[in-house]
């Protein structure tokens, strides 16, 4: 047992490693976000007492951590070591507070997710909820950004996970498979693919098409699928976003091929008909991304999991996947109804 001197002495050595570790995480803080000022902010002190917690770590090791007569500034050699090892030191000691300081069943930690735009407004929001349900004490900071964005927040350790299409792993990502979601035809409820069953890539040579910015792998792969079926289509419109592609689908200035999960809020207002994609299936796979040897705490390692167990969740319309949720009667073929329903005219600049 302690004696009260011992005891004592055991108390001001945690606060000595707790006030330490602090500091590091201001220091790393200041790396990561590239500025003072943010770091200050995240931390809860001013921007002097940031700057003044590096010049102090500067001070100790002897030796420049930060360059700042650069504007932006940049690390030296040795601060790129030192925050290397000062980042997994600050994430392996909160991991381990969280876990001892939380009951085994019971999630009270913080997790950071940033999310691209089309999976966030179609998927995750309804996870956020059902997380703060699972775990009303977890405290859940959720951000949607355009996918280069999400890389960087990833890689520059300012969020614990990202959420992507097309994920890719790299020297500093680890990217994990998370789910596929089918591609459909998207198009307005009196277009003339609206009725069918279904529309084959070739259907659409011709055709008046909203597509995706040329670039974002989305396109590429759709460009793939529509050479290969030896399908030209008019391309009126290119954005690099779903929720626009979907309001030029809306007023039928073309049809767009799209995620069907992000379409489920039109199908059920009937704005947009849902067409699955016959002979060619696409899907657009998504991954969650984090740093290459970040320790997750418990919440991130929670959130993570529940996602793993939504993974197949709104992938189907009325069971049927990519089933066409607006028609019930029999279609004619793709190839019988364009024949028959002439092109609008004029066309829309991209």
């Amino acid at each position: 047992m302690f004696c009260d001197d011992n005891f004592e002495k055991h108390l001001t050595w945690q606060a000595t490693i707790h006030v330490h570790i602090k500091s590091l995480k201001v220091f790393c803080d200041v790396v990561s976000r590239r500025s003072f000022s943010r770091a200050a902010r995240e931390n809860g002190i001013s921007q002097s007492g940031a700057s003044q917690v590096v010049h102090q770590l500067e001070q100790r090791l002897g030796m420049k951590l930060i360059d700042r007569s650069k504007r932006p500034f940049v690390l030296t050699p040795e601060g790129e070591t030192y925050y290397d090892g000062c980042r997994k030191i600050v994430q392996r000691y909160y991991a381990l507070e969280e876990e001892v300081k939380t009951p085994q069943r019971e999630v009270a930690g913080r997790v950071s997710v940033a999310s691209i735009y089309s999976v966030g407004l179609s998927h995750m929001n309804e996870t956020l909820q059902q997380f703060l349900t699972n775990y009303p004490k977890a405290n859940v900071h959720l951000e949607y950004q355009h996918p280069r964005k999400v890389y960087e927040l990833v890689e520059t350790d300012q969020v614990d996970l990202g959420i992507v299409s097309y994920p890719r792993s790299s020297r500093t990502i680890v990217a994990e498979s998370w789910r596929e979601e089918p591609m459909v035809l998207a198009c307005a409820p009196g277009h003339a693919f609206a009725g069918l069953e279904g529309v084959r890539m070739r259907d659409l040579a011709g055709r008046k098409m909203v597509g995706y910015d040329r670039g974002l792998p989305v396109r590429k792969e759709i460009d793939k699928a529509l050479a290969a079926a030896r399908a030209e289509p008019a391309i009126v419109m290119e954005f690099d976003n779903i929720e626009t592609i979907k309001r030029a689908v809306e007023i039928d200035a073309g049809v767009a091929i799209l995620p069907l999960p992000t379409l489920n809020r039109e199908i059920a207002a009937g704005t947009l008909v849902a067409v699955p994609l016959d002979q060619q299936p696409l899907k657009r796979p998504l991954g969650v991304i984090r740093r290459r040897g970040k320790v997750l705490g418990k919440t991130a390692r929670r959130f993570m999991q529940l996602l793993k167990d939504k993974a197949h969740v709104g992938l189907t319309i009325d069971g049927d996947e990519a089933g066409n949720h607006a028609q019930d009667r029999a279609a004619p073929s793709a190839v019988e109804s364009a024949a028959e329903t002439p092109e609008l005219e004029g066309s829309i600049a991209n």
